[in-house]
């Protein structure tokens, strides 16, 4: 009776073991079968188009009503009517594009200028110890440097030229992007590390196909925001220095209507820098950090 009653645990407990690797099978079926289906346009429209959509016809209706109630003077807080109004009149001057142009073609070389060099300065501080104990904390405080404090000695340094514009930008861009990079590397697992050098990954393969990929999402973080201080301080450089043979910027346009007491062309400047960043945003980096995110399988649908 006893090797009966244990023959039947037995059994009672094989089945028991093959019903919970079904069920773990099952369940690792249904995760391997999770289908990213496209989206539909209507889906699209509600989700990514009406929010921002209706935020700013909200923001619109309330710029209105404090008009509307003469909070403060006119010419201190124009209509949305005026700053469309001028927005119109430079479309039609043709000017419009030029300012857009000439800021963003600054913006995106110094940037790109900016990540030639922030790039391999942040690997070769994370990399090397005594390089990090060196220029670790100098690329820390260079950072939280507002950009605005290079302007003057560029100038002096440099003139009032476009090799001006790209020194500031260089200087205000190339410490986010390295410090970010230099983030991304020390979040690297160690086995990763230990797995590239055994498959025979060192030197600049090791950087190439193991540090690189891994401290990619700390490095993505890192030219966002080595982007958005290259903007800043492009708008600092603009504003402050001026001069007939560096063009009419967006930086420019705003010291423009402060000079000329036009608060409708002061707004249309913050209206296109505002524009400008969202649209870098949205067009470059939110696909990338999408991909990247996408590629971890930390984004199914999005």
């Amino acid at each position: 009776m006893a090797g009966t009653d244990i023959n039947v645990d037995n059994k009672d407990a094989g089945k028991d073991g093959d019903g919970d690797l079904a069920g773990l099978e099952a369940g690792l079926d249904a995760l391997d079968s999770v289908q990213v289906g496209r989206t539909s346009l209507r889906e699209t429209l509600v989700r990514k188009v009406l929010p921002p959509v209706t935020a700013v016809a909200l923001v619109l209706v309330v710029w209105q009503l404090l008009v509307w109630a003469e909070v403060v003077p006119e010419y201190k807080l124009p209509s949305p009517g005026d700053v469309w109004g001028e927005v119109r009149e430079s479309w039609l001057q043709g000017t419009l594009l030029d300012y857009i142009w000439t800021s963003v073609s600054r913006g995106l070389l110094g940037f790109l200028l900016a990540l030639a060099i922030g790039t391999p300065l942040g690997l070769l501080v994370a990399r090397v110890r005594f390089v990090r104990a060196a220029i670790g904390p100098i690329l820390s405080g260079l950072q939280s440097l507002p950009s605005v404090a290079w302007v003057p000695p560029a100038v002096l340094w440099l003139g009032l030229n476009n090799s001006m514009m790209y020194a500031v930008i260089l200087l205000g861009a190339v410490p986010s992007i390295a410090n970010g990079l230099v983030a991304g590397i020390d979040q690297i697992p160690p086995l990763f590390l230990r797995a590239g050098r055994t498959l025979g990954a060192t030197g600049l393969r090791e950087a190439r196909h193991v540090v690189m990929p891994a401290a990619l999402p700390g490095y993505l973080a890192g030219l966002k925001q080595g982007w958005a201080f290259s903007w800043r301080s492009l708008m600092a450089a603009e504003i402050i220095a001026s001069s007939p043979d560096l063009g009419v910027g967006l930086g420019q346009l705003l010291e423009n209507g402060r000079n000329n007491s036009s608060m409708s062309q002061v707004f249309l400047a913050i209206f296109l820098i505002l524009l400008v960043g969202i649209a870098i945003d949205l067009l470059i980096f939110s696909p990338l950090e999408r991909r990247v995110l996408r590629g971890r399988g930390l984004l199914v649908a999005r």
